[in-house]
């Protein structure tokens, strides 16, 4: 039986367990111009115990971007930044791929120029908001806004943006890059029919709305090389007003295409609240079918449940986000069936070193 603590092959990588810490947006960077800095090279350190560590969700251009303080991964300070951080992480012995994102329709104009966000159709997501902070670090959720569709020239430029960022990526000293094309950012847009009502070559039929995704993940291939690559998907995630009665077809036909990709991995988001809707085992057993590859899930594991999920196969590795947060040990806390510390909620975006670097390990 796989056992979640033993080592694992990704790729070319060698990981020193099955354990992966999950992205999740801190909203920490240093500014002007969302550096990656010190303290944020502390927090990854800290939990470097996991065999594979996953950026939080990081802009790959200025037009990209949806929440304040979040990391680009595209102009030189940035870079920087990153490769302070993928040191610090790789003197632990942990393996690092940087989330690479756009956010399409869920931002603001403050993001953009004043501009309206773009997105695959000008369609609202209704009930949705961003944290939007001055430059004190006071923020507050706003609505969305009505974004523009995007025309062919700039579904050409934000391709090639996410190739150029996961170049920088492999400069900063990451072991790969994920493309994140879940939980309601660009690329999930593209894909389901609600958010996307295009009638061109990327829009309207299962292949059009896999298009785009697929054409990103062949630019950032060539750029960078299959073996550093992954992609994350969310079919059961419907918050950001994304539910999609066409989604799980859509992400099985996907995971068809990736698998003739040889990725290096298939990352599934799956909702983590309390009342949220549990993946049918035949999903898993649809998915496996259909990617052979390394796939992670996501979503409110504990260690019963994802040995459970590893020895029926359905997954290889399992990621853990908000348990890391507040337990920097997690791997051994896990291990040693020791009792997890509570997360701050208050702090979990923004602010300084506190509810980010000063959860203690367990004594």
């Amino acid at each position: 039986m796989t056992n979640l603590f033993e080592p694992a092959q990704l790729k070319r990588l060698s990981l020193k367990n099955r354990v992966v810490m999950a992205p999740m947006t801190r909203a920490r960077t240093s500014q002007p111009g969302n550096v990656p800095n010190r303290l944020m090279a502390i927090y990854y350190k800290q939990r470097a115990s996991a065999g594979l560590i996953i950026s939080e969700a990081t802009q790959i251009s200025d037009d990209a971007q949806g929440y304040s303080y979040t990391p680009g991964v595209y102009t030189d300070k940035q870079v920087d930044g990153w490769r302070l951080v993928t040191q610090h992480v790789k003197a632990q012995g942990a393996a690092m791929f940087c989330q690479l994102w756009h956010v399409g329709r869920v931002s603001h104009p403050s993001f953009q120029n004043g501009e309206p966000p773009m997105a695959p159709s000008a369609l609202k997501p209704v009930g949705t908001q961003v944290w939007v902070a001055d430059q004190e670090g006071r923020g507050q959720m706003v609505d969305c806004v009505q974004p523009k569709a995007m025309s062919h020239q700039q579904i050409q430029q934000v391709i090639q943006d996410f190739a150029n960022a996961a170049k920088r990526a492999i400069e900063a000293g990451f072991d790969g890059v994920e493309i994140h094309g879940g939980n309601g950012y660009l690329i999930d847009q593209f894909l389901r029919t609600n958010s996307n009502h295009r009638s061109d070559r990327y829009g309207g039929s299962r292949d059009n709305r896999v298009r785009f995704l697929l054409e990103v993940v062949d630019a950032v291939i060539e750029a960078v090389g299959a073996h550093r690559v992954g992609v994350r998907l969310a079919p059961f995630i419907t918050f950001k007003d994304m539910d999609c009665p066409d989604i799980v077809p859509t992400i099985l036909q996907a995971a068809e295409q990736l698998q003739r990709r040889n990725i290096a991995y298939l990352h599934l988001s799956e909702a983590d609240w309390e009342d949220a809707p549990q993946i049918p085992e035949s999903f898993r057993i649809a998915l496996r079918r259909r990617f052979g590859g390394t796939i992670i899930v996501a979503g409110g594991y504990d260690r019963a449940r994802a040995e459970q999920v590893l020895a029926k196969g359905y997954a290889d590795l399992i990621a853990f986000g908000r348990p890391f947060v507040a337990n920097p040990d997690l791997v051994n806390r896990l291990k040693q069936t020791q009792p997890l510390a509570p997360l701050d909620g208050a702090t979990l975006f923004g602010g300084d070193e506190r509810g980010y670097i000063d959860y203690p390990t367990a004594p």
